[in-house]
């Protein structure tokens, strides 16, 4: 059983002015695989901000995901990516390559997505859209390859291909 935290950007969410549907979409996509959430916060797009959350989660917590939600678009204040881009080590950019497909499959307006996905140590972060539809599908398009990089992540080995469809 992975440990994972749902973190969600978004500056109105975070004043109590919205309500927060994107975070309990991605924990319900998560439970398809087996992942207890433990960790569940709205932050404001402050880089700073996420970026430290990020860390601390990684690092400290000790999680094996991280999920985001919002601030991976085109505004002023969507700073998700560069936030990201502070903690991790590797990108992982098929993962979001195979979430902005699929999103293409729906809207053209998927192409203007820039989350990334990357690890920090052992622990795996991928930006998700801010709307809870998007973090449906983009989430479900690579959910079944999320227990192969986690179990690569935390050093565990395999033998035999891992073509098992989880979905």
């Amino acid at each position: 059983m992975f440990k994972a935290g749902v973190l969600v950007i978004s500056d109105k969410g975070s004043r109590g002015e919205r309500v927060d549907e994107s975070g309990p979409a991605a924990q319900e996509v998560l439970t398809k695989i087996h992942v207890t959430v433990t960790k569940y916060e709205i932050v404001p797009d402050e880089k700073k901000i996420i970026a430290a959350k990020l860390r601390a989660w990684a690092e400290k917590e000790k999680l094996d995901l991280i999920i985001t939600s919002g601030g991976t678009g085109l505004s002023p204040r969507d700073v998700t990516p560069e936030a990201t881009r502070l903690v991790i080590d590797k990108e992982i950019p098929g993962i979001t390559e195979v979430m902005r497909l699929e999103s293409l499959k729906k809207t053209p307006f998927g192409m203007l997505s820039r989350a990334i996905a990357g690890s920090c140590g052992k622990c795996l972060i991928v930006n998700l859209p801010g709307s809870p539809k998007a973090v449906r599908e983009c989430l479900g398009a690579v959910l079944q390859v999320i227990p192969h990089a986690l179990d690569i992540l935390a050093g565990k080995t395999f033998e035999g291909p891992h073509d098992k469809v989880i979905v």
